[in-house]
């Protein structure tokens, strides 16, 4: 017997339920995850007002906080917060302002030492909460710089690294806790930098061994030379050991060579060059040392030979103001840039001391024979002649015992040159008709 067709409405009826039940179940599963991801830890957003890291900029910590934000570790420390809690155990800003030692802090903040400055901060963060009330026993843990920090307790006290914890808990916050500690930890590879760097034992000039000597009548090697003693200055003058300018062939100069290369001079000009990118307004240079020309190539080569040098860079406002005609002839950005380096190191605070005490300076440059003219004027290192000049406006932007980087606020032109093209203006732009003699009786 054929069972009779079920009404339309019954079908609606259990639809709406099957619907309504995979609603629930959806709904209630998708808030679970959310929950145990919350409190598993892995809950990644954007961070709130209620965070660690906005406690810690409103803080009275505030020398970590500048430190943390001169580091560009804000970045860094949102993600690592966005992942897990965090311990951060900050220095009394007594520490850091009059504790700390004034060449370990300038060493800090000077830009080629930026990864020091970085290591240095994030290994006071722990990527786990610590609660210091429930926890005295003996610890170590891993910081956000990969090194281990031991955290125990010694006459009732609690130490981080023999650094007293001054104040447990000081700040708390649903994605961390902030504990005040008496003085800045120093992890030992920064230690061991600056004490490299204090000692001058990586950056102490050696010359290249085997160095010829060269005869200056017939410029032709007059015998070997004998092993030279370290710290020794290199035999041939840095003039001898360039190569030779854009007319002539590119085979490099003659040069104090040898087997041996004590420096890595390729090294350190790509470093002094990604740090005046990093500090910022220096990128026209950098362009022209690296791109416009072979000059940075050059540079790095005369470092590996033992030579020393001082780079006065225009920043992008002065490099802007070079007109065409100053750019497009033949080999003109290399000899700008050559009367820009002086082949001495120079720092911003031997320079001011030596034109406060004799009044003016002419420092040999790279491009022969023309000197550039240093002298005090407001306080500070004035270069060049009359309207012509600059000022050293950052000094110190890189220094490492073999290259020094000056930055200034014009570009240079040497005073020969300068009054030729004045002359040629003022010849195109006057001309004087001679009046004729008369002769004869007067009227």
């Amino acid at each position: 017997m054929a069972m009779a067709p079920s009404p339309p409405c019954i079908h609606i009826f259990f639809a709406s339920i099957l619907l309504l039940s995979n609603f629930h179940l959806g709904f209630s599963s998708s808030s679970s995850t959310l929950q145990e991801n919350h409190s598993n830890g892995s809950y990644s957003g954007q961070i709130n007002s209620n965070s660690v890291l906005v406690a810690l900029l409103d803080s009275h910590y505030t020398e970590l906080a500048e430190l943390v934000e001169k580091a560009l570790l804000l970045q860094t420390l949102e993600d690592a917060v966005g992942k897990h809690n965090i311990t951060i155990f900050a220095p009394r800003n007594e520490a850091l302002e009059r504790d700390l030692d004034p060449e370990f802090k300038r060493f800090l903040l000077e830009p080629g030492n930026l990864k020091s400055l970085q290591t240095l901060l994030l290994y006071h963060i722990v990527p786990n909460r610590i609660n210091l009330s429930h926890n005295s026993s003996l610890h170590h843990h891993s910081t956000l710089c990969r090194d281990r920090i031991k955290l125990g307790s010694q006459s009732g006290e609690k130490l981080i690294d023999s650094a007293k914890i001054i104040q447990v808990n000081a700040v708390e916050r649903p994605d961390g806790v902030i504990h005040g500690i008496e003085r800045l930890l120093i992890p030992r590879s920064v230690q061991q930098d600056f004490n490299n760097r204090r000692s001058l034992q990586s950056i102490s000039a050696v010359k290249p061994e085997g160095a010829p000597e060269v005869d200056p009548r017939t410029q032709r090697l007059k015998k070997p030379a004998p092993p030279a003693k370290p710290g020794s200055a290199p035999v041939l003058p840095i003039y001898d050991a360039m190569a030779p300018g854009p007319s002539l062939a590119p085979a490099p100069a003659p040069g104090p060579g040898g087997p041996h290369h004590h420096f890595n001079g390729e090294r350190q000009v790509k470093d002094f060059i990604e740090t005046l990118l990093l500090y910022g307004g220096y990128n026209e240079m950098a362009d022209i040392l690296v791109n416009l020309t072979s000059l940075a190539t050059e540079m790095g080569r005369l470092v590996s030979e033992g030579y020393v040098l001082t780079v006065l860079a225009p920043n992008d406002e002065a490099m802007a103001k070079l007109t065409t005609d100053q750019l497009s002839e033949p080999g003109a950005p290399e000899q700008i840039i050559y009367y820009h380096v002086i082949p001495e190191y120079q720092t911003e605070e031997s320079m001011y001391n030596a034109v406060r005490r004799f009044g003016k300076i002419s420092y040999d440059t790279l491009r022969l024979p023309h000197k550039v003219l240093a002298q005090e004027a407001d306080g500070s290192v004035k270069f060049g002649h009359a309207e012509n000049s600059a000022y050293l406006f950052d000094p110190d932007i890189y220094t490492d015992g073999r290259i020094s980087v000056q930055g200034i606020d014009g570009v240079l032109f040497p005073l020969e040159e300068k009054e030729k093209s004045d002359t040629k203006t003022e010849m195109k732009s006057v001309k004087v008709a001679a009046k004729p003699q008369r002769r004869g009786m007067f009227p």
